[in-house]
C-alpha cells in the first residue's frame, strides 16, 4: 500500500490532542490570568477533548483532518488573545521627564535641543523641547515644580491652562513616551512643530480658569 505524503503528516487524534495541550502548557499561556473569553476557550477544549475520543476509529481519515483543523484554530485564537496581555506587561512604564536630576533652565533646554537636532538626534531634540515647555511654565508660575513629573501629567497640566493648545501638547507628550518608551522615531518635522508649540505656549497666556492646583498669572 502507498502511503502519500499527507498522510505522513496528518497526526492521528491522540496525537493532536497532545500536540495541543503541549502548546496551551507553555509559560506564556499558563502565566496570563484566565479571561471570561479564555475560560470559554477551555470549556471548548474540553468538548474537543470529547470530540477526539468520539473520533478514535476513524484512523487519518476525514475525521482526525477536521479535529487537527480545529486544533490549529485553537492555537492560533489563543495565541491572540493572550500576547497583547503579555505585550501590555512588558511595557516601561513612564517615568519622569526630567530624568538625571539636574536642573536647568527653560533656555538651557532649548540650546541642548538645538544642539541634539543638529546632531540628527531628533528624539533627543524633542525630549529637551518638552523639558523646555515644562521648565519655561514653571518659570511663568504657570504650573507647581513637581518632582517625578510624566509627560502625561505635565500634558494634563498644561493642556488645563492653555485648552487652545491642549491638542498639541498631548501630541507632543505622546511622542514623548513614543520614543522613549516604546520603538517611535521622531522626526525632524516633528521637532519644528515641537518648537513652534514652545513659541504658542510662550506668548500665550493662562486660561484664567487654568484646570490646575496652583495657577498663576505669567510673568
Amino acid at each position: 500500500m502507498t502511503v502519500g505524503p499527507h498522510a505522513l503528516l496528518m497526526p492521528d487524534a491522540d496525537e493532536a490532542r497532545r500536540l495541543l495541550q503541549d502548546e496551551l502548557a507553555k509559560a506564556a499561556y499558563v502565566e496570563a490570568q484566565p479571561t471570561i473569553v479564555e475560560r470559554v476557550i477551555a470549556d471548548v477544549l474540553r468538548s474537543l477533548g470529547r470530540l477526539l475520543d468520539g473520533v478514535q476509529g476513524l484512523g487519518s481519515g476525514p475525521g482526525t483532518l477536521l479535529v487537527a483543523i480545529g486544533a490549529a484554530v485553537l492555537i492560533v485564537v489563543a495565541v491572540v488573545l493572550v500576547r497583547p496581555r503579555l505585550n501590555a506587561r512588558g511595557r516601561t512604564p513612564e517615568a519622569a521627564v526630567f530624568e538625571d536630576g539636574a536642573r536647568r533652565s527653560a533656555d538651557q533646554h532649548r540650546r541642548r535641543s538645538s544642539e541634539l537636532a543638529a546632531l540628527g538626534d531628533w528624539n533627543g531634540a524633542v525630549a529637551e523641547l518638552l523639558r523646555a515647555i515644562i521648565r519655561s511654565a514653571e518659570e511663568r508660575v504657570v504650573i507647581e515644580e513637581q518632582a517625578g513629573r510624566t509627560a502625561t501629567e505635565a500634558a494634563m497640566q498644561l493642556g488645563g491652562m492653555f485648552p487652545s493648545l491642549a491638542p498639541d501638547v498631548g501630541w507632543l507628550a505622546d511622542r514623548f513616551n513614543e520614543t522613549h518608551y516604546g520603538n517611535g522615531t521622531a522626526t525632524a518635522g516633528d521637532h519644528r512643530r515641537a518648537a513652534a508649540l514652545d513659541a504658542q505656549l510662550t506668548a500665550e497666556r493662562p486660561s484664567a480658569h487654568g484646570d490646575t492646583a496652583t495657577p498663576a498669572a505669567p510673568r
